[in-house]
């Protein structure tokens, strides 16, 4: 049986190329490719463009379906509908979102993706995303504010807008195409977009060490602060303590990815389901771990 092709390799770089870099160095399972602008996106042969997941019901199924596959197979029981869709969201949207946080955080650029420059495959085991560059915001400073396609803003909290705002761009016409198919609406929608922003972020922050991950959840503290929307809530980091009184860093999700359906004992540290009690000893497993 022939292998599929190969993903498409690097063909340009960016302001941002940096960034994608080091993320892939502390997360080696996604990966971005940066492609000019006459380069197609990747699509088929488990490739699909988001502006297919956005605007193709057919698309959409047949990306759903991998889902559907897996949980039947990880789970020996098959997932209400809803919940798949929910899924399929959480796997596109949590490695999209690294797309614009990673560059903010690390270089304090925010590039702009509409759905129709970015395609993802999560069929062969990485998270592979392709896009095409365009314009990116930076501050006045920053020596990329001279390249073609920047343009400056005035401060951080500028920045933070554009973050904002170019994150509500990507997902609200996916939000548009899953959310039916996962019986929910607006608030509920851009509190998980709210969680993917947070948890993608503080992940990768985390495997840069520990002063990353503190400057992160100040960071995104600042970005998130519960007021902006479309986004709902805040962070909403806190710190418990184990048994023998150190402390497990732990936040208080806004959605619930809705996996007690397939195992009613099986929530994450984070899950507004999950009660401190349990919450502790989840976080003193990992860290035993």
């Amino acid at each position: 049986m022939p292998l599929p092709p190969p993903a498409p390799r690097p063909a340009v770089h960016s302001a941002v190329t940096a960034a994608y870099a080091r993320v892939t160095g502390a997360l080696p399972a996604l990966t971005v490719t940066e492609l000019p602008e006459d380069t197609p996106l990747p699509a088929g042969d488990g490739w699909v463009t988001a502006a297919a997941l956005a605007g193709n019901g057919t698309a959409l199924d047949t990306f759903l379906a991998w889902d559907d596959e897996q949980v039947l197979r990880d789970n020996a029981r098959k997932g209400r509908p809803d919940v798949i869709a929910g899924f399929g969201l959480h796997r596109y949207a949590w490695p999209a979102c690294l797309l614009f946080t990673a560059p903010w955080f690390l270089h304090r650029r925010v590039p702009r993706y509409p759905v129709t420059q970015v395609s993802y495959d999560r069929t062969r085991g990485p998270m592979a995303l392709a896009v095409h560059p365009g314009p990116f915001a930076c501050l006045p400073d920053d020596p990329a504010a001279a390249l073609p396609g920047a343009y400056t803003v005035p401060d951080e909290e500028s920045l933070r807008a554009e973050l904002r705002d170019a994150i509500a761009e990507h997902m609200e016409p996916l939000l548009a195409a899953f959310g039916p198919r996962m019986r929910r609406r607006g608030r509920a929608l851009w509190g998980m977009v709210t969680d993917e922003i947070v948890e993608g972020i503080w992940y990768v922050a985390e495997l840069l060490g520990e002063h990353e991950k503190r400057r992160a959840e100040h960071a995104l503290e600042l970005l998130l602060p519960g007021t902006t929307k479309p986004y709902v809530g805040s962070p909403a980091f806190r710190v418990l303590t184990d048994p023998d009184g150190r402390p497990l860093a732990t936040r208080d999700r806004i959605s619930c990815c809705m996996y007690y359906t397939l195992d009613p004992d099986d929530t994450c540290a984070t899950c507004p389901r999950t009660c401190d009690t349990d919450r502790i000893a989840k976080l003193t497993a990992v860290a035993a771990s």
